[in-house]
């Protein structure tokens, strides 16, 4: 076996590239624990690794773009590429723009990748399985996992292409789920983050069937998933749940502590017409009527949100639909999209397609109305204590965490002062002392580890 430079490889290296969702990147831990299991060692560079995997996203345009141009950077570099992911399902685009690939596979293809793997880079000793710590291979820092509970999804919005990409909705068996969570608090995480492309869907396609956990019977529902994974003594951070009513029974456990007081809802639109256009539920004073109870039951708890705008058809009457719902709601965190057409989606061939400039009115809009709304949120919480993860530290001494309210990479975060002696991943007792539209800044009470 040669690298790239024709020099022999004692060990075979694989270069990889993880693009896209946290969903993605759960699939692409799970081929780096293949490699490594197997013994191949991942290398730091396209110049050092005998071949590369990119793992690419294929979403929307920028996406699409986006792998496709990394996809020419490894060959340009390399030379030997494998393509998996949401644009290798694709195949065509993917072979039409770089034919010289060596293989694409769709995602969650983990078996398909392997086999390329060992076509173009064989294996020459047997794999050491030892050379892998239970809790596998992770992209995110030590002490946060995501863990993924489902592929899939039964939903067919119209402006979303990932059940052709990645199927409809298939479960993970409870069982198998919380023994991987097991193993990571295990290895030291302190805050597990559960995703999947429709987390509420959890369980249908297997009609809740009943699995086996440390001897004790466990149904396949998201309600039981949860308070199981709450024994675990870490932090529980739920992701991607659509609004459906059992959503409600997480409520009480969040107000218990079991798991963290947060909810990451998709809501895409709040004007019924607009949502009934995307193939979304459309009850946005359901909706409203919802969270009042929820924060009365568990009056911290944050909720984020992403929403469209720029929809096919969405007139300004929907639009300042849209921003009285933001206001009446108080959401704590919401990202918005600008409307973009995605190859696939049925939502292309809408009439009344909505000229760029007034998307980016709107999103304008949307976003300043958001930063009121969060600022004002955020604004409560001075003088407040609360528990802090601390996730980096900066040249001055000073640390970047986040609370119950904060999920990585997507919300904002604490800088936090007076804490000599911590690490990442201690959880320490801090008191907010200012907040501006997105992030806090606080002192340290007490460390708690």
């Amino acid at each position: 076996m040669k690298s790239r430079h024709g020099q022999p490889s004692a060990v075979p290296k694989v270069g990889f590239v993880s693009l896209g969702c946290p969903k993605a990147t759960v699939d692409s831990e799970q081929i780096l624990t293949q490699l490594r299991a197997e013994g191949y060692e991942i290398g730091s560079t396209y110049e050092d690794s005998d071949l590369v995997i990119i793992n690419t996203c294929g979403f929307i345009d920028a996406a699409k773009e986006e792998s496709l141009q990394t996809i020419g950077e490894a060959l340009r570099e390399n030379g030997r590429v494998i393509v998996t992911g949401c644009l290798g399902a694709k195949e065509g685009v993917v072979l039409e723009n770089h034919p010289e690939v060596l293989a694409v596979t769709g995602p969650h293809a983990l078996q398909e990748v392997m086999r390329a793997v060992h076509q173009h880079l064989p294996q020459r000793h047997d794999a050491f399985t030892s050379l892998v710590p239970p809790q596998g291979i992770k992209l995110t820092p030590s002490h946060y996992a995501y863990i993924k509970i489902s592929e899939g999804c039964n939903h067919r919005c119209t402006f979303c292409i990932i059940p052709s990409m990645r199927g409809d909705l298939v479960s993970r068996a409870p069982g198998d789920v919380l023994r991987e969570a097991e193993n990571l608090v295990k290895s030291g995480v302190k805050e597990l983050l559960v995703v999947s492309q429709d987390t509420s869907a959890y369980g249908v396609d297997v009609r809740y069937r009943t699995d086996f956990w440390g001897g004790r019977p466990v149904k396949t529902n998201l309600q039981t998933l949860a308070r199981h994974l709450g024994e675990l003594g870490v932090w529980v951070r739920m992701h991607y749940v659509y609004p459906y009513p059992h959503v409600d029974e997480l409520i009480p456990l969040m107000a218990e502590g079991k798991i963290l007081p947060y909810l990451d809802i998709p809501m895409q639109h709040a004007s019924p017409r607009i949502l009934k256009a995307m193939k979304r539920p459309a009850d946005s004073a359901n909706m409203l009527e919802r969270i009042r109870r929820w924060r009365e039951i568990c009056p911290e708890i944050a909720i984020r949100s992403t929403f469209i705008v720029g929809f096919p058809g969405e007139t300004e009457r929907d639009f300042e639909e849209l921003l009285d719902f933001l206001r009446e709601a108080e959401i704590d965190r919401a990202g918005c999209f600008e409307y973009s057409p995605v190859e696939g989606a049925k939502a292309n061939a809408l009439e009344n397609q909505i000229p760029e400039t007034v998307k980016r009115d709107r999103f304008e809009l949307f976003m300043e109305t958001q930063a009121e709304i969060s600022a004002s949120r955020l604004s409560r919480r001075i003088g407040t204590q609360t528990t802090a993860l601390i996730d980096e530290f900066l040249p001055d001494g000073s640390a970047l965490g986040r609370s119950f309210a904060e999920s990585p990479e997507i919300d904002g975060v604490i800088t936090v002062s007076g804490g000599i002696g911590l690490r990442v991943g201690d959880l320490v007792q801090v008191r907010i002392e200012h907040a501006d539209e997105h992030d806090l800044t606080a002192t340290v009470v007490s460390p708690r580890n």
